[in-house]
């Protein structure tokens, strides 16, 4: 009697499906005010670069200031178009006008460096947790307050930060604040662009924790873009080294530590500190 083979299991989390965001071939070209009409001067901050991202999923992007990551979390945002090459959203093309990104903001949230600056000093918490919410029409107001202090719990933020503005809280507490905003619309990526680098090292491995926990509790595909190689092993599945706007390196992240073949990738592992 013969047997057939074992039919792997679904993952729930559509790993079959297309990625949830994927670039192909992306191309970002900035002209620089030197140069001539004819002969402009132009850099360029993204070059070649194809990557994907499925829920689940952790994708650590890594290189010096200039290498191009900032620019390219911009383009994972819709905030930064490209010059030429393809940005997709569940194997659909990304399209301009004004529906589009709203739905885009649906789907992929950002949480910026520096807290401070990212949020509104007028606004409170429960303003600046609400406003996404109203944004996008989202329930009546009693149902986002409730979703706010839902938010605040996620966080591990306690009730009481709800009325306060953000000068008021610590540097972790209004990172929690960012992030609790990123995960007002549920979506399915979050871009974390240098999220713990403006923290104190005990507060920046909270966050470090937290952004952990919220990917395996919520199912978060989630892009960490950071210059420190190490605290990107720490909470990546895999890895891509930029230089010049360039891939130069890319497997998972045992992969890029124990066998980097770039010697970029193996300078900045040489330099990185022992410490998150």
């Amino acid at each position: 009697m013969t047997t057939s083979p074992a039919q792997p299991p679904s993952d729930p989390l559509g790993a079959d499906r297309p990625p949830t965001l994927e670039l192909q071939d992306v191309h970002v070209v900035h002209r620089l005010r030197s140069g001539s009409v004819l002969h402009p001067d132009t850099i360029r901050a993204v070059d070649g670069v194809s990557v994907s991202v499925r829920r689940g999923e952790v994708l650590g992007v890594v290189g010096e200031s200039g290498s191009g990551k900032s620019t390219l979390a911009r383009v994972m945002t819709g905030l930064q178009p490209v010059t030429s090459g393809s940005v997709l959203f569940d194997g659909t093309p990304m399209r301009g006008g004004r529906s589009a990104r709203k739905a885009l903001g649906r789907t992929v949230s950002v949480v910026f460096q520096d807290p401070s600056t990212a949020l509104n000093p007028r606004l409170s918490v429960r303003e600046t947790l609400l406003d996404p919410l109203r944004v996008h029409g989202i329930g009546s107001e009693r149902e986002r307050l409730a979703r706010v202090k839902d938010l605040l719990h996620l966080v591990g933020l306690p009730q009481s930060v709800i009325a306060v503005l953000p000068r008021q809280l610590s540097g972790g507490q209004r990172q929690r604040v960012a992030i609790a905003r990123a995960l007002a619309l549920e979506p399915q990526i979050i871009v974390a662009d240098e999220p713990t680098s403006a923290l104190d090292v005990s507060v920046r491995a909270q966050v470090l924790n937290l952004l952990t926990d919220l990917k395996r509790e919520l199912g978060l595909g989630l892009v960490f873009i950071s210059h420190d190689i190490s605290t990107v092993r720490f909470i990546s599945d895999s890895i891509i080294v930029m230089n010049h706007g360039r891939v130069v390196e890319r497997g998972t992240a045992a992969e890029v530590f124990t066998e980097a073949q770039d010697e970029y990738t193996r300078t900045l592992l040489a330099a990185a500190p022992a410490l998150l």
